[in-house]
């Protein structure tokens, strides 16, 4: 069949701009590109946002950095502070001790309910993640390892299919999402390796669906990283205080 070409009287044909890129996946770039230059630490805790560095960094206006900004407020990772931007949350010893304590039990219970409910496919998954976090770890990757090893916690929590405690989980994780991260750099403990031995072991109770010790696994696996994410403060010169300045709660 021929091509139908317009002829000439007809109307000029319309050439349509293309769409503008859409505002939600913008914002999740944003998100995520901010809240892993938080995590890693790039600004010190308790230290004010520099709201015009971002914007310059990312290459955006103020708006859309102070909707990104609220975001993390709400996921624990800084503080708005009234008429005069927001920091880095500050969080003192005793804050460390009650959240790890809370994610531990949260992801104890989560890995023995996934245990009763967990898929022969979802832990193929895990270990396929399992795997390609290690490669990371090789190569010394820390940015790359961190991200598996937070997806591979979060896939264990889903496989519990309890919503209200995947909601409270996620409440809490980023509030010490930042401080997980560094605990991995703590030196007299090799955290890292530590680290990375323990996942072997959560891997190895998740094949044979033992609940009960994958429970006992991932909580020793929390406490262990308080530890060594006070150490490694105390390494950097930045210990946590006695007591935090009082600051607003996330959601």
């Amino acid at each position: 069949m021929k091509p139908t070409i317009p002829p000439e009287s007809s109307s000029p044909l319309r050439i349509e701009k293309p769409p503008p890129r859409e505002e939600p996946s913008l914002h999740g770039e944003i998100l995520g590109r901010l809240r892993d230059y938080l995590v890693e630490g790039n600004i010190p805790d308790g230290n004010r946002i520099p709201e015009r560095q971002l914007c310059d960094m990312l290459g955006i206006s103020r708006t859309p950095l102070r909707e990104a900004l609220k975001v993390l407020a709400s996921e624990g990772l800084v503080d708005l502070l009234p008429n005069r931007g927001a920091r880095v949350r500050h969080l003192s010893e005793q804050d460390l001790g009650e959240l790890f304590d809370i994610m531990g039990g949260l992801e104890g219970l989560a890995g023995r309910l996934a245990c009763e409910n967990i898929t022969d496919q979802e832990i193929a998954e895990i270990e396929r993640l399992h795997y390609e976090m290690y490669g990371f770890y090789l190569h010394r990757d820390m940015h790359n390892y961190f991200n598996v090893n937070q997806l591979i916690h979060q896939k264990i929590v889903d496989a519990s299919r309890n919503m209200t405690l995947r909601e409270t989980y996620a409440n809490f994780a980023g509030r010490i999402r930042r401080v997980r991260y560094s605990a991995n750099f703590a030196r007299k403990r090799e955290r890292w390796g530590e680290a990375m031995r323990e996942h072997e072991t959560i891997l190895e109770a998740l094949r044979r669906r033992s609940g009960a010790e994958l429970s006992d696994i991932l909580f020793r696996h929390l406490r262990n990283k308080r530890l060594a994410a006070v150490e490694h403060l105390n390494e950097t010169g930045e210990p946590p205080s006695a007591s935090a300045p009082a600051h607003p709660r996330g959601n």
